[in-house]
């Protein structure tokens, strides 16, 4: 019973340890009219298969998803990490979007990056358009 509860408590703290996913830049590119590409580098203390940064996503300010990255392993050894999406669609008037980073075990992290797509860079971001 001391061996299970040894093996459990090294397991919760090194679920503890990997805290929330962080975003380190998001890069959007216009393709074309309202077709945008995201590259996202993401930050994660990944402990392997139950506690690893899972997926991000970009979304208007209200929450609607435009577009939605699954990642589909850990990254214990890459970090960070950067990931690309295309063909996210971006109404043409829309001035900002949101992206969200998400793990395993936190969920949705509080830390997001708001885009200001008006502006070619800002905290933690770049928009380059055509």
């Amino acid at each position: 019973m001391k061996g299970i509860i040894t093996v459990s408590l090294f397991f919760l703290s090194a679920l503890a340890q990997a805290g929330e996913v962080e975003i380190v830049k998001v890069e959007l590119l216009e393709q074309a009219p309202q077709n945008w590409r995201a590259h996202v580098t993401l930050k994660h203390a990944d402990t392997g298969w139950d506690h690893y940064a899972d997926g991000w996503r970009v979304v208007t300010p209200e929450g609607k998803e435009l577009g939605h990255r699954t990642l589909h392993h850990p990254h214990v050894n890459e970090q960070p990490f950067t990931r690309s999406l295309s063909g996210i669609a971006i109404a043409d008037d829309m001035t900002e979007v949101m992206v969200e980073a998400h793990d395993k075990v936190h969920g949705w992290s509080a830390d997001r990056v708001r885009i200001d797509l008006q502006q070619a860079s800002g905290d933690r971001y770049r928009v380059e358009r055509r």
